[in-house]
Protein backbone atom coordinates (compact mmCIF):
# COMPACT_ATOMS: atom_id res chain seq x y z
CA UNK A 1 0.00 0.00 0.00
CA UNK A 2 1.35 3.58 -0.66
CA UNK A 3 3.09 5.17 2.33
CA UNK A 4 0.88 8.33 2.92
CA UNK A 5 2.00 11.80 2.52
CA UNK A 6 3.27 14.66 4.67
CA UNK A 7 0.29 15.80 6.64
CA UNK A 8 -0.18 19.21 5.06
CA UNK A 9 0.48 21.17 8.31
CA UNK A 10 4.21 19.72 8.56
CA UNK A 11 7.15 21.20 7.17
CA UNK A 12 6.49 19.99 3.57
CA UNK A 13 2.97 21.99 3.63
CA UNK A 14 2.42 24.53 0.81
CA UNK A 15 3.73 28.00 1.63
CA UNK A 16 0.59 29.90 2.81
CA UNK A 17 1.80 33.64 3.05
CA UNK A 18 5.03 35.05 0.80
CA UNK A 19 6.09 38.50 -0.85
CA UNK A 20 5.74 38.53 -4.62
CA UNK A 21 9.32 38.72 -6.10
CA UNK A 22 10.93 40.15 -8.63
CA UNK A 23 12.12 38.26 -11.90
CA UNK A 24 15.23 36.99 -11.35
CA UNK A 25 17.90 37.24 -14.31
CA UNK A 26 17.20 34.12 -16.40
CA UNK A 27 12.81 34.85 -16.37
CA UNK A 28 12.85 37.10 -19.46
CA UNK A 29 9.72 39.49 -18.09
CA UNK A 30 7.92 38.64 -21.38
CA UNK A 31 7.23 34.75 -19.74
CA UNK A 32 4.97 36.94 -16.94
CA UNK A 33 6.16 38.06 -12.97
CA UNK A 34 7.18 35.09 -10.24
CA UNK A 35 4.14 34.44 -7.77
CA UNK A 36 4.32 35.15 -4.26
CA UNK A 37 6.79 31.78 -3.29
CA UNK A 38 9.93 31.56 -1.17
CA UNK A 39 12.90 32.88 -2.81
CA UNK A 40 14.23 29.32 -2.30
CA UNK A 41 11.75 27.91 -4.54
CA UNK A 42 12.81 30.03 -7.00
CA UNK A 43 16.74 29.05 -6.63
CA UNK A 44 15.20 25.30 -6.90
CA UNK A 45 13.49 26.10 -10.37
CA UNK A 46 16.58 27.93 -11.04
CA UNK A 47 18.50 24.94 -10.73
CA UNK A 48 16.32 22.20 -12.44
CA UNK A 49 15.64 24.52 -15.35
CA UNK A 50 19.52 24.59 -16.16
CA UNK A 51 19.36 21.09 -16.16
CA UNK A 52 16.58 20.53 -18.88
CA UNK A 53 18.21 23.57 -20.68
CA UNK A 54 20.89 20.99 -21.92
CA UNK A 55 18.43 18.81 -21.94
CA UNK A 56 16.73 20.88 -25.15
CA UNK A 57 19.97 21.56 -26.27
CA UNK A 58 20.69 18.24 -27.34
CA UNK A 59 16.83 17.25 -28.31
CA UNK A 60 17.57 20.26 -30.64
CA UNK A 61 20.81 19.01 -32.58
CA UNK A 62 18.79 15.99 -33.95
CA UNK A 63 16.23 17.85 -35.73
CA UNK A 64 18.56 20.63 -36.92
CA UNK A 65 21.21 18.93 -38.41
CA UNK A 66 19.46 15.64 -39.42
CA UNK A 67 20.01 16.26 -42.98
CA UNK A 68 24.37 16.59 -42.32
CA UNK A 69 24.12 13.77 -40.11
CA UNK A 70 22.52 11.36 -42.45
CA UNK A 71 24.78 12.68 -45.61
CA UNK A 72 27.87 12.37 -43.00
CA UNK A 73 26.93 8.48 -41.14
CA UNK A 74 25.90 7.50 -44.85
CA UNK A 75 22.21 7.44 -43.43
CA UNK A 76 19.36 7.41 -46.65
CA UNK A 77 16.25 9.78 -45.86
CA UNK A 78 14.15 6.42 -46.62
CA UNK A 79 15.50 5.06 -43.81
CA UNK A 80 16.53 7.78 -41.31
CA UNK A 81 12.79 6.83 -39.70
CA UNK A 82 14.29 3.49 -38.40
CA UNK A 83 17.50 4.80 -36.75
CA UNK A 84 15.46 7.71 -35.47
CA UNK A 85 12.98 5.55 -33.65
CA UNK A 86 15.91 3.10 -32.65
CA UNK A 87 17.58 6.38 -30.79
CA UNK A 88 13.96 6.97 -29.23
CA UNK A 89 14.10 3.25 -27.70
CA UNK A 90 16.96 4.51 -25.42
CA UNK A 91 13.95 6.06 -23.57
CA UNK A 92 13.11 2.54 -22.64
CA UNK A 93 16.25 2.85 -20.14
CA UNK A 94 14.22 6.10 -18.48
CA UNK A 95 11.88 3.49 -17.05
CA UNK A 96 14.48 1.31 -15.39
CA UNK A 97 16.11 4.69 -14.02
CA UNK A 98 13.41 7.12 -13.01
CA UNK A 99 11.90 4.46 -10.10
CA UNK A 100 15.06 4.55 -8.07
CA UNK A 101 14.20 8.57 -7.31
CA UNK A 102 11.00 6.69 -5.29
CA UNK A 103 14.09 4.73 -2.71
CA UNK A 104 17.33 6.67 -3.56
CA UNK A 105 16.30 10.03 -3.48
CA UNK A 106 15.52 12.99 -6.29
CA UNK A 107 18.51 14.46 -5.75
CA UNK A 108 20.68 12.04 -6.51
CA UNK A 109 19.14 10.19 -9.52
CA UNK A 110 19.13 14.26 -10.96
CA UNK A 111 23.11 14.58 -10.63
CA UNK A 112 23.16 10.81 -11.98
CA UNK A 113 21.17 12.12 -15.39
CA UNK A 114 23.39 15.14 -15.89
CA UNK A 115 26.03 13.31 -16.55
CA UNK A 116 24.63 10.37 -18.25
CA UNK A 117 23.19 12.62 -20.59
CA UNK A 118 25.90 14.66 -20.83
CA UNK A 119 28.40 11.74 -21.65
CA UNK A 120 26.10 10.63 -24.19
CA UNK A 121 26.03 13.70 -26.18
CA UNK A 122 29.91 14.13 -25.99
CA UNK A 123 30.25 10.59 -27.45
CA UNK A 124 27.69 11.48 -30.08
CA UNK A 125 29.73 13.75 -31.31
CA UNK A 126 32.65 11.13 -31.93
CA UNK A 127 30.70 8.70 -33.55
CA UNK A 128 32.24 6.92 -36.40
CA UNK A 129 29.45 4.82 -37.76
CA UNK A 130 25.57 5.19 -37.82
CA UNK A 131 25.49 2.30 -35.36
CA UNK A 132 27.67 3.76 -32.64
CA UNK A 133 25.75 7.23 -33.03
CA UNK A 134 22.16 5.87 -32.23
CA UNK A 135 24.31 3.50 -29.96
CA UNK A 136 25.43 6.89 -28.05
CA UNK A 137 22.22 8.50 -28.38
CA UNK A 138 20.03 5.81 -26.78
CA UNK A 139 22.05 6.23 -24.20
CA UNK A 140 21.99 9.95 -23.92
CA UNK A 141 17.96 9.83 -24.67
CA UNK A 142 17.79 7.14 -21.33
CA UNK A 143 19.06 9.99 -19.09
CA UNK A 144 17.88 12.93 -20.51
CA UNK A 145 14.57 11.48 -20.39
CA UNK A 146 15.33 10.72 -16.23
CA UNK A 147 16.75 14.15 -15.79
CA UNK A 148 13.17 15.94 -16.93
CA UNK A 149 11.22 13.28 -15.03
CA UNK A 150 12.75 13.81 -11.72
CA UNK A 151 12.97 17.77 -12.41
CA UNK A 152 9.21 17.69 -12.51
CA UNK A 153 8.54 15.29 -9.35
CA UNK A 154 11.09 17.90 -7.25
CA UNK A 155 8.58 21.08 -8.65
CA UNK A 156 5.60 18.88 -7.49
CA UNK A 157 6.64 18.16 -4.63
CA UNK A 158 8.20 21.35 -3.60
CA UNK A 159 5.95 24.47 -4.63
CA UNK A 160 2.45 25.23 -3.48
CA UNK A 161 -0.44 23.61 -4.56
CA UNK A 162 -1.26 27.26 -6.52
CA UNK A 163 1.29 27.51 -8.48
CA UNK A 164 2.64 23.70 -9.40
CA UNK A 165 1.73 24.74 -12.89
CA UNK A 166 3.27 27.88 -13.23
CA UNK A 167 6.71 26.21 -12.05
CA UNK A 168 6.37 23.45 -14.48
CA UNK A 169 5.56 25.63 -17.40
CA UNK A 170 8.49 27.99 -16.55
CA UNK A 171 11.07 25.25 -16.65
CA UNK A 172 9.72 24.62 -19.73
CA UNK A 173 9.83 27.80 -21.19
CA UNK A 174 13.08 28.76 -20.29
CA UNK A 175 14.31 25.00 -20.92
CA UNK A 176 13.10 25.61 -24.34
CA UNK A 177 16.03 28.29 -24.97
CA UNK A 178 18.18 25.23 -25.06
CA UNK A 179 16.30 24.43 -27.98
CA UNK A 180 17.13 27.82 -29.67
CA UNK A 181 20.79 27.73 -28.75
CA UNK A 182 20.79 24.34 -30.83
CA UNK A 183 19.67 26.55 -33.33
CA UNK A 184 21.80 28.93 -33.55
CA UNK A 185 24.77 26.99 -33.24
CA UNK A 186 22.84 25.05 -36.53
CA UNK A 187 23.13 28.37 -38.01
CA UNK A 188 27.08 27.87 -37.95
CA UNK A 189 27.02 24.68 -39.27
CA UNK A 190 28.85 25.35 -42.28
CA UNK A 191 31.72 26.96 -40.82
CA UNK A 192 31.96 25.53 -37.39
CA UNK A 193 35.44 23.18 -37.20
CA UNK A 194 34.24 19.26 -37.83
CA UNK A 195 30.55 20.71 -38.54
CA UNK A 196 27.32 18.98 -36.75
CA UNK A 197 29.98 16.92 -34.45
CA UNK A 198 31.12 20.14 -32.92
CA UNK A 199 27.58 21.42 -31.88
CA UNK A 200 27.68 18.07 -29.80
CA UNK A 201 30.98 18.61 -28.01
CA UNK A 202 29.05 21.29 -25.72
CA UNK A 203 27.14 18.06 -24.08
CA UNK A 204 30.14 18.04 -21.76
CA UNK A 205 29.13 21.28 -20.16
CA UNK A 206 27.01 19.50 -17.88
CA UNK A 207 29.35 17.03 -16.31
CA UNK A 208 31.49 20.50 -15.64
CA UNK A 209 28.98 22.08 -13.81
CA UNK A 210 28.43 19.04 -11.46
CA UNK A 211 30.19 20.33 -8.58
CA UNK A 212 27.97 23.16 -8.33
CA UNK A 213 24.17 21.02 -8.55
CA UNK A 214 25.87 18.96 -6.21
CA UNK A 215 26.80 21.86 -4.12
CA UNK A 216 23.19 23.70 -4.43
CA UNK A 217 20.32 20.95 -4.57
CA UNK A 218 19.13 19.80 -2.09
CA UNK A 219 16.90 16.89 -1.31
CA UNK A 220 12.92 17.64 -1.19
CA UNK A 221 11.10 17.70 2.43
CA UNK A 222 8.41 15.44 1.03
CA UNK A 223 10.83 12.39 0.38
CA UNK A 224 13.00 13.13 3.52
CA UNK A 225 9.82 12.62 5.56
CA UNK A 226 8.49 9.39 3.23
CA UNK A 227 12.14 7.79 3.65
CA UNK A 228 11.95 8.41 7.41
CA UNK A 229 8.48 6.93 7.68
CA UNK A 230 8.79 4.16 4.98
CA UNK A 231 9.11 0.27 5.26
CA UNK A 232 12.83 -0.49 3.59
CA UNK A 233 12.26 -4.10 3.82
CA UNK A 234 11.91 -3.95 0.06
CA UNK A 235 15.34 -2.78 -0.30
CA UNK A 236 16.36 -0.09 -2.25
CA UNK A 237 14.98 -1.46 -5.52
CA UNK A 238 12.84 0.71 -7.89
CA UNK A 239 10.53 -2.49 -8.79
CA UNK A 240 9.09 -1.90 -5.38
CA UNK A 241 7.70 1.43 -6.55
CA UNK A 242 6.74 0.50 -9.71
CA UNK A 243 4.71 -2.43 -8.29
CA UNK A 244 2.82 -0.30 -5.42
CA UNK A 245 1.79 1.93 -8.57
CA UNK A 246 0.41 -0.41 -10.50
CA UNK A 247 -1.45 -2.02 -7.73
CA UNK A 248 -2.66 1.37 -5.92
CA UNK A 249 -3.39 3.15 -9.37
CA UNK A 250 -4.01 1.35 -12.33
CA UNK A 251 -6.33 3.42 -14.07
CA UNK A 252 -4.76 6.80 -12.90
CA UNK A 253 -1.62 5.31 -14.41
CA UNK A 254 -3.12 3.75 -17.88
CA UNK A 255 -5.01 6.75 -19.07
CA UNK A 256 -2.16 9.02 -18.50
CA UNK A 257 0.18 6.41 -20.34
CA UNK A 258 -1.91 6.30 -23.24
CA UNK A 259 -2.02 9.98 -23.25
CA UNK A 260 1.53 10.57 -23.22
CA UNK A 261 1.97 7.19 -25.89
CA UNK A 262 -0.45 9.05 -28.42
CA UNK A 263 0.45 12.82 -27.86
CA UNK A 264 4.17 11.55 -28.70
CA UNK A 265 3.38 9.08 -31.67
CA UNK A 266 1.54 12.03 -33.67
CA UNK A 267 4.03 14.77 -32.51
CA UNK A 268 7.28 13.65 -33.28
CA UNK A 269 7.66 13.37 -36.72
CA UNK A 270 6.09 16.59 -37.04
CA UNK A 271 9.42 17.82 -34.73
CA UNK A 272 11.50 15.66 -36.27
CA UNK A 273 11.58 16.27 -40.15
CA UNK A 274 10.56 20.16 -39.78
CA UNK A 275 14.37 20.45 -41.04
CA UNK A 276 14.68 18.39 -43.69
CA UNK A 277 10.99 19.53 -44.83
CA UNK A 278 12.33 23.31 -45.20
CA UNK A 279 15.61 22.22 -46.80
CA UNK A 280 14.56 19.41 -49.25
CA UNK A 281 10.88 20.92 -50.03
CA UNK A 282 11.24 24.47 -49.45
CA UNK A 283 15.01 25.15 -50.36
CA UNK A 284 15.71 27.03 -47.12
CA UNK A 285 19.33 27.34 -46.27
CA UNK A 286 20.49 26.44 -42.56
CA UNK A 287 20.14 30.30 -41.03
CA UNK A 288 16.35 30.83 -42.29
CA UNK A 289 15.53 27.54 -40.26
CA UNK A 290 17.71 28.83 -37.29
CA UNK A 291 15.61 32.27 -37.70
CA UNK A 292 11.87 30.14 -37.81
CA UNK A 293 13.28 28.88 -34.80
CA UNK A 294 13.54 32.00 -32.81
CA UNK A 295 11.01 33.86 -34.20
CA UNK A 296 8.35 31.12 -34.35
CA UNK A 297 9.80 29.18 -31.12
CA UNK A 298 9.30 32.34 -29.14
CA UNK A 299 5.70 32.55 -29.58
CA UNK A 300 5.14 28.84 -29.46
CA UNK A 301 7.45 28.44 -26.46
CA UNK A 302 4.94 30.78 -24.21
CA UNK A 303 2.29 27.95 -24.50
CA UNK A 304 4.52 26.42 -21.44
CA UNK A 305 3.66 29.45 -19.62
CA UNK A 306 0.01 30.32 -20.90
CA UNK A 307 -0.67 26.15 -19.86
CA UNK A 308 0.81 26.28 -16.49
CA UNK A 309 -1.17 29.50 -15.45
CA UNK A 310 -3.93 28.71 -17.30
CA UNK A 311 -4.23 25.18 -15.64
CA UNK A 312 -3.66 26.26 -12.58
CA UNK A 313 -6.85 28.56 -12.41
CA UNK A 314 -8.81 26.94 -14.46
CA UNK A 315 -7.94 23.33 -14.69
CA UNK A 316 -5.82 21.25 -16.61
CA UNK A 317 -8.07 19.05 -18.40
CA UNK A 318 -9.54 21.83 -20.22
CA UNK A 319 -5.96 23.20 -21.42
CA UNK A 320 -4.35 19.32 -22.31
CA UNK A 321 -7.93 18.70 -24.46
CA UNK A 322 -7.71 22.08 -26.63
CA UNK A 323 -4.18 22.21 -26.93
CA UNK A 324 -4.02 18.40 -28.18
CA UNK A 325 -6.91 18.94 -30.77
CA UNK A 326 -5.05 22.00 -31.99
CA UNK A 327 -1.93 20.76 -32.64
CA UNK A 328 -3.02 18.44 -35.77
CA UNK A 329 -4.36 20.94 -37.25
CA UNK A 330 -1.18 23.67 -37.19
CA UNK A 331 1.04 20.28 -38.29
CA UNK A 332 -0.97 19.55 -41.28
CA UNK A 333 -0.49 23.19 -42.57
CA UNK A 334 3.14 23.11 -41.56
CA UNK A 335 3.63 19.78 -43.95
CA UNK A 336 0.98 20.14 -46.77
CA UNK A 337 0.21 24.22 -46.66
CA UNK A 338 1.95 26.92 -48.72
CA UNK A 339 5.53 28.61 -47.73
CA UNK A 340 3.66 31.23 -46.37
CA UNK A 341 2.41 29.57 -43.55
CA UNK A 342 5.54 27.71 -42.14
CA UNK A 343 6.09 30.35 -39.54
CA UNK A 344 2.69 30.36 -38.39
CA UNK A 345 2.10 26.75 -38.73
CA UNK A 346 5.23 25.95 -36.67
CA UNK A 347 4.63 28.63 -34.02
CA UNK A 348 1.23 26.81 -33.44
CA UNK A 349 2.09 23.13 -33.24
CA UNK A 350 5.38 24.94 -30.83
CA UNK A 351 2.50 26.30 -28.46
CA UNK A 352 0.23 23.18 -28.93
CA UNK A 353 3.10 20.75 -27.55
CA UNK A 354 4.54 23.07 -25.25
CA UNK A 355 0.70 23.43 -23.91
CA UNK A 356 0.00 19.27 -23.64
CA UNK A 357 3.05 18.46 -22.26
CA UNK A 358 3.45 20.74 -19.54
CA UNK A 359 -0.42 19.62 -18.70
CA UNK A 360 0.48 15.45 -18.97
CA UNK A 361 3.54 16.18 -16.71
CA UNK A 362 2.04 17.95 -14.08
CA UNK A 363 -0.69 15.52 -13.97
CA UNK A 364 2.22 12.56 -13.52
CA UNK A 365 3.56 14.01 -10.19
CA UNK A 366 0.34 15.51 -8.97
CA UNK A 367 -1.59 11.90 -9.10
CA UNK A 368 0.22 10.27 -7.51
CA UNK A 369 1.96 9.36 -3.62
CA UNK A 370 4.92 10.57 -2.44
CA UNK A 371 6.38 6.91 -3.26
CA UNK A 372 5.05 6.13 -6.40
CA UNK A 373 6.04 10.14 -7.58
CA UNK A 374 9.09 8.76 -9.49
CA UNK A 375 7.28 5.28 -11.00
CA UNK A 376 4.93 7.21 -12.61
CA UNK A 377 6.90 9.75 -14.31
CA UNK A 378 9.32 6.69 -14.93
CA UNK A 379 6.11 5.46 -16.59
CA UNK A 380 4.98 8.51 -18.89
CA UNK A 381 8.70 7.99 -20.45
CA UNK A 382 8.13 4.56 -21.16
CA UNK A 383 5.08 5.13 -22.87
CA UNK A 384 6.53 8.02 -24.87
CA UNK A 385 9.41 6.13 -25.43
CA UNK A 386 6.88 3.72 -27.06
CA UNK A 387 4.80 6.37 -28.83
CA UNK A 388 8.01 7.96 -30.49
CA UNK A 389 9.69 4.91 -31.85
CA UNK A 390 6.00 3.61 -33.40
CA UNK A 391 5.17 7.23 -34.62
CA UNK A 392 8.82 7.24 -36.68
CA UNK A 393 8.39 3.50 -37.70
CA UNK A 394 5.05 4.42 -39.29
CA UNK A 395 6.54 7.46 -40.87
CA UNK A 396 9.37 5.43 -41.86
CA UNK A 397 7.15 2.75 -44.01
CA UNK A 398 5.04 5.43 -45.20
CA UNK A 399 7.98 7.33 -47.06
CA UNK A 400 8.96 4.14 -48.87
CA UNK A 401 7.44 5.96 -51.66
CA UNK A 402 9.25 8.98 -52.60
CA UNK A 403 7.40 12.28 -52.03
CA UNK A 404 5.56 10.98 -49.42
CA UNK A 405 7.30 12.36 -46.26
CA UNK A 406 4.50 14.97 -45.91
CA UNK A 407 1.77 13.26 -46.06
CA UNK A 408 2.58 10.85 -43.79
CA UNK A 409 3.57 12.85 -41.02
CA UNK A 410 0.74 15.44 -41.25
CA UNK A 411 -1.49 12.64 -41.05
CA UNK A 412 -0.15 10.85 -38.13
CA UNK A 413 -0.32 13.96 -36.23
CA UNK A 414 -4.15 13.24 -36.02
CA UNK A 415 -3.78 10.73 -33.36
CA UNK A 416 -2.42 13.57 -31.25
CA UNK A 417 -6.42 14.47 -30.68
CA UNK A 418 -6.53 11.28 -28.90
CA UNK A 419 -4.56 12.30 -26.13
CA UNK A 420 -6.72 15.51 -25.32
CA UNK A 421 -9.72 12.36 -24.42
CA UNK A 422 -7.63 10.63 -22.25
CA UNK A 423 -7.07 13.33 -19.94
CA UNK A 424 -10.49 14.27 -19.79
CA UNK A 425 -10.91 10.94 -17.90
CA UNK A 426 -8.45 11.68 -15.17
CA UNK A 427 -9.75 13.78 -12.06
CA UNK A 428 -8.57 17.40 -11.87
CA UNK A 429 -5.77 18.20 -9.84
CA UNK A 430 -5.63 22.10 -9.92
CA UNK A 431 -5.08 24.11 -6.54
CA UNK A 432 -5.45 20.26 -5.03
CA UNK A 433 -2.50 19.50 -2.18
CA UNK A 434 -1.08 16.53 -3.28
CA UNK A 435 -2.32 14.59 0.17
CA UNK A 436 -5.92 15.38 -0.67
CA UNK A 437 -5.26 14.28 -4.59
CA UNK A 438 -3.82 10.77 -3.20
CA UNK A 439 -6.00 10.10 -0.98
CA UNK A 440 -8.81 10.43 -3.15
CA UNK A 441 -7.89 7.41 -5.54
Amino acid sequence: MAVPDADPSGPAAPIRHASPLRNPWWIPPFLGGVPPVERRLVRLLGLVTLGVFFEQYDLSLLSSAIKHITEDLEIAVEESGYYLAAIRLGGFLTFAIVPFADRLGRKRIFLVSLVGMSLGTLGSGLSPTAEIFVLCQMFSRAFMLAAISVAIVILVEEYPAAHRGWAIGVMGAVGGFGFGLGACMFALIDVLPYGWRAMYALGIVPVLLLPFFRRELVETARFEQQRSRADTSDGFSGLASLLALARDQPRRALLLGAAAGFASMGGIAVFQYASLLVQNVHGWEPWQYSLMIFTGGAVGIGGNIVAGRVGDRLGRRRVGLLAYLAFPLFAALFYQGPSAGLWLAFGGFVFCNAAGEVTTRAFAGELFATDQRGAATGWIAFTSTLGWSMGLFIVGVGTGVDGQLATSVAALASVVALAGAFLLALPETRQRALEEISRDA
